[in-house]
């Protein structure tokens, strides 16, 4: 009997094949590809991998106006820098064919079993969807591999189909509009612009650009605190708050400095309980990392995701705050004991072990925990997440905290003043997360009646705050809320918004060029950024699951959906046009001319180089040489006040006007985006045959592409959404 097991990386593979198998021997096809084989007297075991997706969807015929006729193809032909994945696939229509069992064994969710579905039909052929069985595991444990393989279970053809569903949604919105919007330009202004919108990406950064806007109208409204500075390092606060009459201030004011003590009105000391944190989920984790650490979610994602291919963590793409019975806990922290400083925590935890869960749960994994397995080589980072991880897990099963709060109100003048102390009289859980803040005020010895002395009374006036914008941890909080994206893809779709200079900075602000198409697209194709859209065929992809619509009736409704946006770009093709042009001329903006003009990066096709040149022109001939692979930064120059630029090995910082004597500084690159291979930031290299795309992680993460390769990427995911 011939099985063969189909993978979702090369990691998975050797883990798989090590769990089943003491004696699976490693080969390889083409001196590039690994797999595996296990002998027994009446089975042999070929254990393949993929790399991620192997195929993508192309139009049947690129000569369409509209492409919703697609099929499936290896990926390698629709993707450049996707050369290595023929070998892989090769390998798996040379060794997989004619096996009387097919096993899928890819992650289980939605991406993983459709990667797994295409290797199977296309790679091995159809004939293997009728002999398929399926692993289910979360992590990749010996232990939970054998056991998956023992209770292998069918193939959830609901989930196929609902990412299928998801890649055909994705490519027919984001290929086709985009390619309506760079159409609408080149038909207005003879100028080719690249372009992307997608269904998940055009409506998050329209959540960015309407909080832009709210920050832009805030209008800051003047208000005044009243504080009194006491004896025993006491400041109390004007008992209303903030104070947004001026006259009002001035009164309490004068009133509380009149006295020189405060007279004590009220002492209340009361007791609350912390419960203990829930486990994390994938939302939860990048939150913490990133409010812990600063850790970008796609770092974060792709940190956990490497624990869980090492067998460190369970499967990280979990909507989960739930344990399952079936997961043997005391074991887990048992384990875990044999690290001495996990030891120190899981010895102090109660003997009855019954872990606080959060309300989500996800059908297809549990919450992210520790397997139990302690790793050997881990770089800072990935050390740093999988510590997370760990003392969270064992902090679930701690007691709860004792928090004591004394809130005391005074008398000052005759007005009301308060102040507030909190302490921990037990630490319970507190004690086992070392992320957490821990209350220790202390409590003066006061009582009702007593005199403290005044020493000073502050009037500050200060200023509302517009709202704050989103960082990308609270970004992907807010798409969770709004049910936009998935677990898997909502850090991609920062990510890439970053990558497409529509954003920028850790706290995001969004860019001239991302605001105005935004602007653009809302005034006359709003479906393109509407949310509500966007969110229903979310909801659709998961009745799908549910069987209570099929695959091809939430295609279709997508098509209607794209044909009517098309309509409405065609009809207002001018208008758009012109916008997403004028909005692209703005982005090239980087300053004033002297003569009151903008000076903005142009092209030159006589020299075939970019330079900095005034909008005036011919009237002003004002212009500045942009060197080869040069960036403009956002600083003005100290001594003209022109843009500064940075290029050169080692990078350094100029003015851009070359004849300015302001000398060279030392420059940190600007960042590109993000590294596909590690989550690192992906920045502008120069080399011996020019620029290059390099990873800032190196010389431990070797990743480089063209600036030509990284474009023609981002442009073929923008099209397939990921975005």
């Amino acid at each position: 009997m011939e099985e063969v097991i189909i993978c979702e990386k090369p990691s998975s593979s050797e883990k798989i094949a090590k769990a089943l198998s003491s004696k699976a021997k490693k080969k390889k096809y083409n001196k590039k590809v690994n797999y595996w084989e296990i002998e027994e007297e009446d089975k042999k075991i070929r254990i393949l991998t993929a790399v991620g997706h192997l195929y993508s969807l192309t139009p049947k015929n690129p000569r369409e106006k509209v492409f919703f006729d697609l099929r499936w193809v290896p990926l390698y032909e629709t993707t450049k820098n996707k050369s290595y994945v023929k070998d892989y696939v090769n390998a798996i229509k040379k060794f997989a064919k004619g096996a009387d069992r097919y096993i899928h064994a890819c992650d289980y969710d939605i991406e993983g079993t459709l990667i797994g579905f295409n290797a199977l039909k296309y790679g091995c052929g159809s004939e293997s969807l009728d002999k398929v069985q399926r692993m289910k595991f979360s992590t990749l444990t010996k232990k939970d591999i054998k056991e998956s393989y023992e209770n292998m279970i069918d193939l959830d053809i609901n989930q196929v189909d609902s990412g299928i569903a998801r890649h055909f949604l994705d490519f027919i919105f984001g290929v086709n509009i985009s390619k309506a919007l760079m159409k609408s330009v080149v038909n207005v202004k003879s100028r080719y612009l690249t372009l992307s919108a997608g269904r998940v990406q055009t409506p998050t950064l329209s959540i960015l650009v309407d909080r832009e806007k709210e920050i832009q109208k805030f209008i800051p409204e003047p208000y005044w605190l009243i504080k009194a500075l006491l004896n025993h390092n006491i400041v109390a606060d004007y008992s209303k708050g903030k104070i947004f009459d001026k006259k009002h201030a001035e009164e309490v004011f004068a009133n509380s400095k009149k006295d020189s003590n405060a007279t004590v009105k009220s002492v209340k000391i009361s007791k609350t309980k912390k419960k203990s944190p829930v486990p994390f989920n994938l939302g939860g984790l990048q939150s913490e990392a990133y409010n812990v650490f600063g850790f970008s979610p796609k770092r974060t994602q792709n940190i956990a995701q490497k624990l869980y291919t090492e067998g460190f963590a369970s499967y990280p793409r979990t909507s989960s705050q739930k344990l399952p019975e079936s997961l043997n806990l005391p074991d887990i922290l048992k384990r875990l004991s044999k690290n001495s400083e996990y030891k120190k925590h899981t010895s102090k935890l109660p003997k009855k072990l019954k872990p606080n869960e959060g309300k989500k749960s996800d059908a297809a994994h549990p919450a992210i925990h520790p397997t139990g397995i302690l790793p050997t080589k881990l770089d800072k980072d990935e050390l740093k997440v999988y510590g997370l991880i760990v003392y969270r897990f064992i902090s679930i099963f701690g007691e709860d905290a004792e928090i004591e709060s004394m809130k005391t109100n005074l008398d000052i003048g005759g007005e009301d003043f308060m102040f507030r102390r909190k302490r921990t009289s037990f630490l319970g859980w507190l004690e086992h997360y070392p992320y957490s803040k821990i209350e220790n005020d202390e409590f003066p010895d006061i009582k009702k009646g007593d005199k403290i002395k005044v020493n000073k009374i502050k009037s500050e006036q200060k200023e509302t705050k517009p709202p704050g914008r989103y960082n990308e941890a609270s970004l992907v909080k807010e798409l969770e809320k709004r049910e936009l994206g998935t677990k898997a893809t909502r850090a991609d779709i920062i990510a890439k918004l970053y990558d497409r200079k529509y954003i920028s900075g850790k706290k995001i602000e969004v860019n001239q060029l991302g605001e105005n198409i935004i602007g653009t697209l809302k005034e006359y194709s709003a479906n393109i950024t509407s949310e509500e859209l966007t969110r229903s065929f979310e909801k659709d992809l998961d009745r799908i699951m549910n069987e209570k619509i099929t695959k091809d009736k939430v295609v279709d409704n997508a098509k209607e959906e794209v044909l009517s946006i098309l309509n409405d770009i065609e009809k207002n093709e001018k208008e758009i046009g012109n916008g997403l042009y004028d909005a692209y001329q703005q982005s090239r903006i980087v300053g004033k001319c002297s003569c009151g003009g903008d000076l903005a990066i142009k092209y030159s096709p006589r020299n075939k180089s970019t330079f900095v040149g005034c909008s005036n022109f011919p009237d002003c001939k004002t212009a500045y040489p942009l060197p080869r692979g040069a960036n403009i930064l956002k600083s003005k120059c100290e001594k003209c006040d022109l843009p500064m630029i940075s290029y050169g090995r080692p990078v350094k910082r100029f003015c851009l006007d070359p004849k300015c004597g302001k000398p060279a500084e030392s420059y940190i690159p600007e960042v590109v985006g993000k590294c596909p291979e590690c989550g690192e930031d992906l920045i502008k290299r120069s080399g011996r045959y020019g620029e290059f795309i390099g990873c800032s992680g190196f010389p431990k993460c070797k990743f480089t592409s063209s600036i030509a390769d990284l474009k023609n990427n981002n442009q073929n995911e923008s099209s397939q959404e990921k975005i």
